[in-house]
């Protein structure tokens, strides 16, 4: 996928293909995207050589600072590299532990590079909360026709298949297709082949239930609307 600058990180792309342009919010619930920006790190991560899956824990490969100064941040959050076959953290851990934190980050982020911009709003006159539209030039716009582009081609790029993975993690594959069933199936798929991805789609499936994970920090979606795909 060729990026236009500013280049974009995975996590920053997710967020852009999963927010409502007229609304202002994710056509998911926000959760779902927090956990979705999360894993979306640890793919970025992964594709930049820093780090590796093994038997569901993360490995360091890499610890040099990524020139994301945001990754380079998140990148610390793990373990260093160690010789001890238990080394890691579990990657369904990491995604249910630093969910919000990572997007609230990549929020700030975009805003402050313009991507986004943001306005806030108070519930009841009294409680705080943002909405986030796509700044101009509208580079939300350019993410959406290149993931139209690569499911349109078999997604060809690892990077693609990474990204839309995560889409089907989060249950935006519905939102996001243009080739209806056949392209959720596709999604989903690619999902079950992309650790990351399926971290992802563990946590969202916990919060579902009401059973989340251990050291979860709780709390609600923040107003999301559901998206479609689902499993």
């Amino acid at each position: 996928m060729t990026h236009d600058a500013p280049a974009l990180t995975l996590p920053e792309e997710l967020i852009l293909l999963a927010l409502d342009p007229d609304r202002g919010r994710p056509a998911c619930k926000a959760r779902d995207l927090a956990y979705g920006t999360a894993g979306a790190v640890l793919a970025e991560l992964e594709i930049q050589g820093r780090i590796r899956e093994e038997r569901g824990r993360i490995q360091v490969v890499n610890p040099l600072d990524p020139a994301d100064p945001l990754l380079a941040v998140l990148l610390r959050t793990l373990d260093p590299p160690a010789k001890g076959r238990r080394s890691g953290i579990r990657a369904r851990r990491w995604v249910g532990e630093h969910d919000r934190y990572v997007q609230e980050k990549y929020l700030d982020a975009l805003v402050e590079r313009s991507v986004l911009s943001r306005e806030t709003r108070r519930f009841l006159g009294v409680f705080p909360y943002h909405r986030h539209f796509p700044g101009v030039p509208d580079l939300a716009r350019g993410v959406l026709d290149r993931f139209a582009a690569a499911e349109a081609a078999g997604y060809p790029d690892h990077r693609d298949r990474v990204l839309a993975a995560l889409v089907s993690a989060i249950g935006l594959a519905g939102e996001l297709t243009r080739l209806g069933r056949t392209g959720r199936t596709v999604m989903k798929v690619m999902r079950r082949s992309e650790w990351t991805a399926e971290a992802v789609r563990h946590n969202v499936k916990q919060h579902e239930s009401g059973d989340g994970w251990s050291g979860d920090s709780g709390g609600g979606d923040g107003g999301g609307c559901g998206g479609g795909g689902g499993d």
